[in-house]
């Protein structure tokens, strides 16, 4: 079976502006996005530019729009597109550097600014900071958050205000200061509670409809403004 992939090209160190390059490729069951682009690249044009890396659904870095919808290309079966045409662009809502290659610099710059990582205060054990299963249940979900960029690239709020800290950041605010083993809440509450923080979210669930891992990251959101409203209660 043959499939026609057009695909997103654009080059600004001598390109005008975008265009859309089709090339045809054999597929066989198990195939996916990322087999037919790597097939491209290595067999048809070695100047076709994407990121991709572990090829197992964890990393984050082939996200791109598929046909209309973001998905991760290491995870979409080739077999499974129904249609015989496949368009393939960058994620939208981000500068692109070459071809499906997007600038995620200030995606990662938010991240950091809501500090994603454990603060402690208090001495550390004298083994590791234990949580229970019951604890670790609240975060679960939460921890599965693969650094896409999907989410923000389908945020309408993201779109309208290039300061807002996104759903990925506040997702991952959520995720550190709902860890028992964390005691750094009160420093990212701080940083959220802002008109470019949790409050600019308006709830669409574009984020969670873009989201390769289904997690439903409008509920995170509720639950940091309730960590917010509780904490001046």
């Amino acid at each position: 079976m043959k499939k026609t992939l057009e695909i997103f090209r654009y080059n600004p160190e001598k390109d005008e502006k975008p265009y859309f390059k089709t090339y045809e490729v054999e597929v066989y069951e198990g195939m996916t996005l990322l087999d037919a682009l790597n097939h491209i690249r290595w067999e048809q044009d070695g100047t076709l530019t994407y990121r991709r890396s572990c090829r197992s659904a964890i990393c984050g870095s082939c996200a791109m729009k598929i046909n209309g919808k973001t998905y991760l290309a290491c995870k979409t079966q080739m077999m499974d597109i129904k249609s015989d045409h496949v368009k393939v662009e960058p994620l939208p809502g981000y500068e692109v550097i070459k071809d499906l290659v997007v600038d995620m610099d200030n995606f990662f710059d938010k991240l950091k600014r809501v500090k994603p990582y454990h603060i402690t205060h208090t001495p550390p054990p004298e083994k590791e900071r234990l949580q229970s299963p019951e604890d670790f249940h609240y975060i679960n979900e939460a921890a599965d958050c693969i650094l896409c960029g999907a989410c923000v690239s389908a945020c309408p709020s993201a779109w309208a205000d290039k300061e807002y800290l996104g759903p990925a950041a506040l997702l991952k605010a959520y995720k550190f200061c709902a860890d028992t083993r964390d005691e750094g809440a009160d420093e990212r509450l701080a940083i959220v509670n802002d008109r470019n923080g949790v409050w600019r979210c308006h709830y669409t669930a574009n984020c969670m409809d873009a989201c390769p891992k289904d997690i439903k990251i409008t509920d995170f959101i509720a639950r940091l403004r309730n960590m917010l409203v509780q904490d001046k209660l």
